[in-house]
């Protein structure tokens, strides 16, 4: 299956998001900032990353625009709170491919799943 980059401040829906994806047979990776998610994502190969937007030490949008500004190609799609349409579009800008609105669905691994085989 894909190996996964999950990037996300709260330990609790870190473990949560790991664990459904783990059981489908994902290998997920963890990382508690941007920062850390960052200097992973540029030093390993991913499938993809699901980057939260609002953490500390360094936010999505820095992250993913740090990764975009140092070549990194690879998919990254944004995993948000807020369902505003501005907050979506500012994740697009900084460089997301796309975004899953948090918090999850129950349809959360066949959304990253999609995501996965479109490829965008």
């Amino acid at each position: 299956m894909a190996k996964i980059l999950l990037v996300e401040d709260d330990p609790m829906i870190s473990r949560m998001l790991s664990l459904r994806l783990g059981m489908k047979g994902h290998d997920v990776d963890l990382a508690e900032n941007g920062k850390i998610g960052m200097e992973k994502a540029l030093a390993s190969e991913y499938d993809i990353v699901l980057m939260d937007m609002h953490m500390p030490v360094m936010d999505g949008h820095q992250a993913t625009s740090a990764l975009r500004d140092a070549g990194y190609s690879g998919l990254i799609v944004a995993v948000t709170a807020s369902v505003m349409s501005q907050e979506s579009e500012a994740a697009i800008k900084s460089g997301c491919d796309s975004y899953i609105n948090k918090p999850v669905s129950e349809n959360f691994e066949q959304e990253v799943q999609e995501k996965l085989d479109g490829k965008l």
